[in-house]
């Protein structure tokens, strides 16, 4: 399950809203984002 983010209102978005129409179910924005997880760095002896 894959979860955006709209880039207009900044709210979490499921693939579950998007089956039908791209839009932002709160704001009707059609640019959408995938956040990144945050990386952890190791650093190598």
């Amino acid at each position: 399950m894959a979860t955006y983010k709209c880039f207009k209102c900044g709210k979490k978005v499921t693939d579950k809203n998007l089956e039908k129409r791209f839009l932002c179910p709160f704001c009707g924005s059609k640019i959408f984002f995938k956040p990144r997880t945050k990386v952890k760095v190791v650093k190598a002896e």
